[in-house]
């Protein structure tokens, strides 16, 4: 959930970190407990819940298993988790702000868990959705599926973008450019930047051991996003629905193991819930 310009230096650690085996498990545990959040605000994504009770929620159940939220004065953001209502491509703030009927919503919670940080988001449905809204965020999943799909050990940064952007674009969607994908671990936001366009054979070349996000943002209309007063939230500048989902993973000896995965199944409720 950063820009290149917010992994600041003090930040991150020099070059990729490797990862030993052991430390799978830690991920595990953070992951796990980043989408039990998510399973548990589904049922109160509904017609008139409040953003800031959502984030209130998220709040209480990280700190009552013992976890810290992440994001909860990180570089100054005074909120739990970022939420993010239609044509907000992400970072958008919990407040007041009530959700409608019909509306699609990103929720991104990050956990630090014995150090570890688990970093996961998905789409909502406020209730029933448009036809476009549901095409719009299937084809974000779907990109999201094909991105990890590409992750093995001698494959490249590179891959993962073009596997992405390539199934994006030919769904005459646009892929956003201004934010990444993230090297994790014990460092919040770390190094390798995970773009989601690119070509393949480009970039870093991906080894057993490395921990990072994989998270597309999509737009219905075109990529350019601008960023609001707040300092936070960007929106299309079209004001075309934007979808984002996101998993933590660790690359392995042959592939992709997700940390993020859904104890209840819900890691697709805005797809189940439309009409």
């Amino acid at each position: 959930m950063t820009t290149t310009e917010v992994l600041d230096a003090p930040t991150r650690t020099n070059g990729i970190k490797i990862h030993k085996p052991e430390d799978f498990e830690g991920m595990r545990r953070a992951g796990r407990l980043a989408a039990e959040c998510l399973d548990l605000l589904t049922p109160h994504v509904v017609p008139g819940a409040v953003t800031d009770d959502l984030d209130r929620l998220a709040r209480e159940f990280i700190l009552d298993h013992g976890a810290l939220p992440a994001c909860l004065f990180y570089r100054g953001y005074s909120k739990t988790v970022c939420i993010s209502p239609n044509h907000v491509v992400c970072h958008g703030i919990p407040g007041a702000r009530a959700l409608r009927e019909g509306e699609i919503v990103n929720i991104d919670v990050t956990v630090i868990v014995d150090g570890w940080h688990g970093d996961h988001s998905r789409m909502y449905g406020v209730g029933p959705i448009s036809t476009k809204a549901r095409r719009l965020i299937e084809i974000t999943y779907e990109s999201l599926e094909r991105g990890i799909a590409a992750v093995k050990p001698g494959a490249t940064t590179g891959d993962i973008g073009y596997a992405i952007q390539s199934y994006v674009e030919s769904q005459r969607c646009s892929v956003v450019r201004d934010f990444c994908g993230h090297g994790l671990g014990q460092v919040f936001h770390d190094n390798p930047n995970i773009l989601h366009f690119g070509r393949k054979g480009e970039g870093a070349v991906l080894k057993p051991g490395m921990f990072f996000t994989i998270e597309p943002m999509v737009n219905l209309g075109k990529p350019q996003v601008k960023l609001l007063s707040d300092g936070w939230t960007a929106v299309t500048r079209d004001k075309s629905l934007s979808a984002q989902c996101e998993h933590s993973i660790g690359v392995t000896e042959d592939g992709a193991e997700i940390f993020t995965l859904s104890p209840e199944g819900l890691f697709r409720p805005a797809l189940e819930t439309a009409a």
